[in-house]
């Protein structure tokens, strides 16, 4: 069969042969066939053609996703089978492009981790979720993450939620408050602790005041309707000791208010 017709079309070119079938193939296809116009080829080389169109055409593919920024392989190997490209030619074009650096899944874990340090307020665990969701080996982001430390975030994270909570909750639940949103955020409970008995902490009884009355009046129109005496007493001192005021102060709160 012949060449009969070789075009340029935007990125690729069109292969025409016997003025029937066509295909298309890139720039690196033409110079590695050495494929001009009215040269014959016959079925082998037909075949070989196409296979390296492919690969070709699917590493350019992978080379412009990952030229705005890094990505796994997980990653290239689904973008490539959205764009079409046949399952037996990517990873082939994966291990070349791991070969001259495009890809590299380690490097990727640890400018990861690096950014979320600088930037973020995420613990490891939740880390290592994000990653492993990414198609990332699990025991290579774990021997990665163990290598960090994660100290200075949880404190920096720490600060920021007694910024948040200290003016909404009383004293006695900032330390249940903020260790919780540490460990919902990733960290483990002994490192949400210990960031949590950095931060220096205040009592102020004219703020736990105001909050403690804004919670019974909220509490009492939820219970007054079902209940009265003894038991809508009850069901107001469970609800403030589960906000986490102060027993005592509760007691004196609920003996004024409900003495109105």
């Amino acid at each position: 069969m012949k060449i009969s017709r070789l075009e340029k079309k935007k990125r690729l070119y069109l292969l025409e042969l016997d003025k029937k079938e066509q295909l298309y193939i890139t720039e690196d296809t033409i110079v590695r066939f050495m494929l001009t116009k009215n040269k014959s080829i016959n079925e082998k080389e037909l075949e070989e053609i196409k296979n390296f169109a492919q690969f070709s055409y699917g590493k350019n593919l992978a080379i412009y996703l990952l030229s705005f920024k890094l990505r796994t392989e997980r990653e290239v190997f689904d973008y490539l089978v959205k764009h079409d490209i046949k399952k037996t030619s990517i990873p082939t074009i994966i291990q070349q492009l791991k070969e001259e650096n495009w890809l590299n899944d380690q490097k990727y874990i640890e400018t990861f981790i690096e950014q979320s340090l600088k930037s973020g307020n995420k613990g490891p665990y939740i880390l290592t979720q994000k990653l492993k969701q990414k198609g990332l080996d699990e025991k290579i982001i774990e021997q990665t993450i163990e290598k960090y430390d994660f100290t200075e975030v949880a404190e920096k994270t720490a600060q920021k939620l007694l910024r948040k909570y200290e003016s909404r909750l009383p004293v006695n639940a900032l330390k249940d408050k903020i260790t919780q949103s540490l460990t919902t955020k990733g960290f483990s409970y002994t490192d949400a602790k210990i960031a949590f008995d950095t931060l220096t902490i205040e009592n102020d009884d004219e703020n736990d005041a105001t909050l403690i009355q804004k919670e019974t009046e909220k509490q009492y129109r939820k219970y007054s309707r079902r209940y009265d005496g003894y038991e809508l007493k009850q069901k107001l001192m469970q609800a403030l000791v589960r906000k986490g005021f102060d027993y005592d102060r509760i007691k004196t709160v609920l003996r004024d208010y409900l003495d109105l």
